[in-house]
């Protein structure tokens, strides 16, 4: 295998500014994402508690994804066919 000698690279002023716009546009997204995350949580948080039907956290979810849990049976008869004691 040939080696070479390695590749110099050379930053430029234009570089450094085009890299600082950039990371500020990002942190500027960043930081509006949050204020209406916080925003949407405060509003869902306000109309829970205004809600005329007050379901769990865990009920809420399950509706949400669309999973409606089984009851288990309950008796030791039930569970010995499947050798859980």
């Amino acid at each position: 295998m040939l080696r070479r000698k390695p590749t110099r690279l050379e930053l430029k002023l234009d570089d450094i500014e085009e890299f600082e716009g950039i990371r500020k546009d990002l942190e500027s997204r960043k930081k509006q994402r949050e204020e209406a995350e916080v925003t949407a949580a405060g509003e869902e948080a306000a109309a829970m508690a205004l809600g005329a039907d007050h379901k769990s956290r865990e009920q809420m979810i399950n509706d949400r994804i669309g999973y409606k849990p089984q009851p288990k049976a309950g008796g030791r008869a039930a569970h010995f066919g499947t050798f859980e004691f």
